[in-house]
């Protein structure tokens, strides 16, 4: 996702970026390997960030522009801070994958200061276009419906934070304000090889048989050849939701 682009040319992380320009504190939720966090640095804000995975922190904290910056391990259920701690917080691709959602939300207006931003990057959006990610979805989808039940990635998340009705049922509640609601393509083109290591993370298949895998991948890249374009490029695209809102 670091790697793709909207129509202005930015990425989605930075789209987050820009929306809390203004919000001098911002804490990163679900914050992972540190890549946003390091933009907002970057940007002149002052950075928390907090995920569950401490192995992901690790990476976080061996970026140099993260040394000075707290990383947290905890949950979003249930988070470390203070009341009023941040101006904004963001949230790249992990808001739709958590439980509970109405105690996050009780938890974000907790730590924000009034009149603090949210603004959230959630997935769910479909393809954008461009065939590889509808190819990657059609020899998924059969492997998939065969599969036994343990082999199966399990489904995270609401699903209310698929739509915009769901997650002003999840966020007003707790005081925020309706959301702004935007889709945005992101254009994933690049080699076979590039295109299918980001499809194929779209969906767990550490859970699956390798060889089942592997096959699966033979036959993406054999047939995403035929979707190249004049520039060698595979043509590939999905669609993301940027969710934005304010704590009254």
């Amino acid at each position: 996702m670091s790697q793709g682009r909207t129509s202005d040319g930015r990425s989605s992380y930075e789209i987050l970026r820009d929306q809390v320009k203004d919000h001098p504190r911002v804490l990163d939720l679900g914050c992972g390997d540190g890549f946003l966090l390091e933009l907002l640095v970057g940007a002149g804000h002052v950075v928390t960030g907090v995920d569950l995975s401490g192995a992901e922190l690790l990476v976080a904290r061996q970026r140099p522009a993260l040394a000075d910056t707290t990383l947290l391990e905890g949950r979003a259920q249930a988070l470390p801070f203070a009341d009023g701690a941040f101006d904004a917080c963001v949230s790249h691709m992990a808001f739709m994958l958590m439980s509970d959602v109405e105690r996050v939300a009780a938890e974000l207006a907790r730590v924000l200061v009034p009149g603090g931003r949210l603004a959230l990057v959630l997935g769910g959006g479909g393809a954008g276009g461009g065939g590889a990610y509808e190819l990657f979805q059609r020899l998924l989808r059969p492997l998939l419906a065969d599969a036994p039940a343990e082999h199966r990635t399990p489904q995270l998340g609401d699903r209310r934070t698929r739509h915009r009705e769901g997650i002003d049922e999840i966020l007003t509640p707790s005081g925020f304000s309706p959301v702004e609601w935007a889709t945005e393509r992101i254009d994933l083109s690049g080699s076979a090889e590039h295109v299918w290591s980001i499809v194929s993370v779209t969906y767990n298949l550490m859970l699956l048989d390798p060889t089942i895998v592997k096959s699966i991948e033979d036959e993406f890249l054999s047939q995403a050849a035929r979707l190249r374009d004049a520039g060698g490029r595979i043509p590939c695209a999905m669609n993301v939701q940027v969710v934005t809102t304010t704590r009254g």
